[in-house]
């Protein structure tokens, strides 16, 4: 009886079960592997049940894009998972590995089975975030903005519509409780003190105009965070072998030169806003971000609007290992 109380006692002392994090996923999917293997993880972190993947969206205009992801989300056992596509983006061209989402085995069969075939049959993506941010309950929705600023910003001048009677600022205050962003740099890049990044760069007028307005704090992930962290290669060699055909596997390998080991600067974003309050990185002071005209991000301690990660090398050490078991777990549907 002594040890039954004991063991209720110290059930009692645990920590509740936290809610899911309710997530919309906004990528490029197609211009570098770490879309993916974030993509990757969200669904190992679903499986845990810390993640409720509500919608992915798409801010490269590539047809492929869109049937890629539909593919990812096959791959891990949720086919259903709504899918947006950006129109009149940027980055039109197909990439290293978006065509695997086509290959067929000898049989003529798609070896990563999906139904949407292309970007064009897919939901716009702007409609699609309005239509799941309307469907949840208030500040209960992150989004992790890994691509482009394109539908984000063009959320934000969005107007009621038949998923919401409110514009797209009221639907962001009252539905969104926090933005976490890949982009800019805030510390020097190999040497470079006006380091401009790539998500910065594709489309800065939609970069200007979210780090102004986003009605909301934002997270900012620099480039210098995920250079930090770079994924191992020994962990694609070794831990994708549960199955013949892995589909990050073999995209990391279609991206990838042999051997390398690819920073994850993707990645960084999802952990933080899932576990935001495990140690993984530090936050900088509050202030607000600006977008100069050539794509530079500038940091100045004024105002309350943005912060951006920091991370220090222990910290290196414990989200590389949390990355290399998070996107290597087997999907939950080939453990049934």
């Amino acid at each position: 009886m002594k040890t039954f109380f004991l063991i209720l006692f110290t059930i009692c002392q645990l920590p509740l079960a936290a809610e899911p994090v309710k997530l919309i996923f906004d990528t490029d999917m197609g211009n570098d592997i770490d879309d993916a293997q974030a993509l990757a993880m969200i669904h190992a972190l679903q499986d845990r049940g810390a993640v409720e993947l509500l919608a992915v969206t798409s801010t490269k205009d590539h047809p492929l894009s869109a049937a890629y992801i539909e593919a990812l989300n096959t791959f891990y056992g949720r086919p259903d998972i709504p899918i947006g596509a950006v129109k009149n983006g940027v980055t039109p061209e197909q990439g290293k590995y978006l065509g695997i989402a086509e290959r067929k085995d000898t049989a003529g069969k798609l070896v990563y089975p999906h139904d949407l075939k292309s970007g064009a049959d897919a939901m716009e993506a702007v409609a699609l975030i309005r239509k799941t941010l309307a469907a949840q309950p208030d500040s209960s929705v992150v989004i992790a903005q890994v691509g482009f600023f394109t539908n984000l910003v063009r959320l934000i001048d969005s107007k009621p519509d038949e998923f919401s009677p409110l514009t797209g600022e009221e639907l962001i205050r009252k539905k969104v409780k926090q933005l976490g962003v890949m982009a800019g740099a805030f510390t020097t890049i190999n040497g470079n003190k006006h380091y401009c990044e790539y998500n910065v760069v594709k489309d800065i007028p939609s970069a200007q105009a979210l780090a102004k307005n986003w009605p909301g704090m934002i997270n900012w992930s620099g480039f210098e965070i995920g250079i930090s962290v770079t994924y191992p290669n020994e962990s694609i060699v070794n831990d994708y072998n549960y199955v013949a055909d892995h589909l990050i596997k073999e995209s990391y390998l279609a991206y990838c030169q042999i051997g390398e080991h690819r920073p994850t600067w993707d990645l960084t974003t999802v952990l933080q806003l899932v576990y935001p309050d495990r140690g993984y990185f530090g936050l900088s002071g509050e202030g607000t971000v600006t977008v100069e005209k050539d794509g530079f991000t500038v940091f100045k301690a004024e105002g309350k609007q943005h912060r951006f990660l920091t991370m220090d090398e222990k910290q290196s050490v414990r989200v590389k290992e949390a990355f290399a078991q998070l996107c290597s777990t087997p999907p939950s549907r080939l453990l049934k």
